[in-house]
């Protein structure tokens, strides 16, 4: 079916909608790093944590089909699969975070922390960063702020994400963690004035929305402690951070060494299956399912979490987050190389195998270069490589390709940029 034919009954059936590239991406296939069009044309995907063990993985899709062809069903029945992937999962985190309850979505994840931290505490108040998403339900968009607006709803405050390169404050990497956590203080002490009991605060630990800034040394501590001594629970968004994406961790906050109260898991969870979850304290969840009446239809079906158990031995057995280590560390001295020849390329950063590109109209004015940033990602895709944008100015390459990803990808991926910004 041609382009244009299949653009118009698109709209015409579910709606208009946000594409990737001016000339939206119409795959048909993929494999591990690679995704092809329906002209047979081969993509290097530099951005889709989703399929995190590689697209359409031959053990995860064994796995799928497998359960698939003996049982699916709810989770008000009895069954193995999903305690064995419980255990495996909380297995993964620090001791205390032992208790897990299943979804389809990180958006449903994120809603199911904010009540478990709002029935815990008995408190409505919730803290989010100032550039943020954490998914698209009624209750999760409440914080959304990455729009450029502030939180409409009293229960929300929203405080400056932690950037050390445009920062708000002066000082040392020590001095503005201290000046950003004040602000979480502030957000706490409104609540109180407002006469809005505080329940908790809700970051992704790499703030990767915000576009992956180098979070100062001791921020996120300092902001838990404050957020604890106040009565609040600490939430931690890890849908785009986890599953060893940042490379030395499994978990985007064992790099802060913060252990959340709250974990909300999705995207790369089932590597392209829908699956989310929430794991968090047996203490928390007790109280949880004594006060509340709830269920999910499909979250934890025996599908999904066969699912989830391929990709977590996947990622064991073929050492992805050593390979994101290694490969993510590779990947960055290649890039600061392709900086010293890019006065458009104002800052290099990033975790294991999420990495950004801040780039810039003037490093000494650092701002954003927003419509170089779009042609950049649109040519990328002319000349078969995958990436996009994010941040403020939309002007930060977001780059987190699937854990499978290779130097030679990585070679790829930094000599087509070299091109491209070489003519932009």
């Amino acid at each position: 079916m041609k382009q244009e034919t299949l653009l118009q009954r698109r709209k015409r059936l579910i709606g208009d909608a946000y594409y990737f590239y001016e000339n939206p991406f119409h795959p048909v296939r993929a494999e591990g790093v690679w995704m092809y069009d329906a002209q047979g044309r081969r993509y290097l995907d530099c951005y889709n944590n989703v399929p995190s063990v590689g697209h359409c993985n031959p053990r995860v899709v064994e796995a799928i089909s497998t359960q698939a062809a003996k049982l699916n069903t709810h989770t008000r029945y009895l069954d193995e699969t999903i305690l064995d992937y419980a255990e495996k999962l909380s297995a993964t985190f620090d001791d205390q975070l032992n208790s897990a309850t299943f979804t389809c979505t990180g958006t449903e994840s994120n809603e199911i922390a904010l009540r478990l931290a709002r029935k815990y505490t008995g408190g409505m108040g919730i803290i989010c960063s100032s550039f943020t998403y954490h998914g698209n339900s009624t209750a999760v968009w409440e914080l959304a702020t990455f729009n450029g607006e502030p939180p409409s709803s009293p229960n929300v405050k929203a405080v400056p994400f932690p950037d050390s390169y445009r920062p708000e404050f002066e000082g040392s990497d020590e001095e503005l963690a201290e000046a950003y956590a004040n602000e979480v203080q502030k957000a706490i002490e409104a609540f109180e004035k407002e006469g809005v009991k505080f329940a908790g605060l809700l970051f992704c630990p790499i703030f990767s929305a915000e576009g992956l800034p180098d979070v100062p040394a001791t921020y996120l501590k300092k902001a838990v402690e404050k957020v604890r001594s106040a009565g609040g629970l600490f939430i931690c968004d890890e849908v785009q951070a986890g599953f060893a994406r940042t490379g030395g961790h499994m978990w985007g906050h064992q790099i802060h060494g913060v252990t959340p109260d709250i974990v909300t898991l999705g995207k790369p969870m089932g590597n392209g299956h829908p699956i989310g979850g929430v794991i968090t304290t047996k203490k928390l969840l007790d109280h949880f399912h004594a006060n509340v009446m709830y269920f999910n239809t499909f979250g934890g079906n025996a599908v999904s979490c066969s699912a989830g158990l391929a990709v977590l031995e996947v990622i064991e057995q073929e050492n992805l987050m050593q390979n994101a280590a290694s490969v993510g560390e590779y990947a960055r001295a290649e890039l600061l190389k392709l900086q010293e020849r890019h006065e458009i390329i104002g800052d290099v950063r990033g975790h294991g195998l999420f990495m950004a590109l801040d780039l810039v109209k003037d490093r000494g004015t650092k701002e954003p270069a927003t419509d170089e940033t779009t042609q950049l990602v649109n040519e990328m895709y002319k000349r078969g490589v995958l990436i996009n944008r994010v941040g403020v100015g939309d002007n930060i390459l977001k780059m987190r390709p699937p854990l499978v990803f290779n130097k030679e990808n990585v070679d790829q991926l930094v000599s087509t940029l070299d091109d491209v910004l070489t003519i932009i």
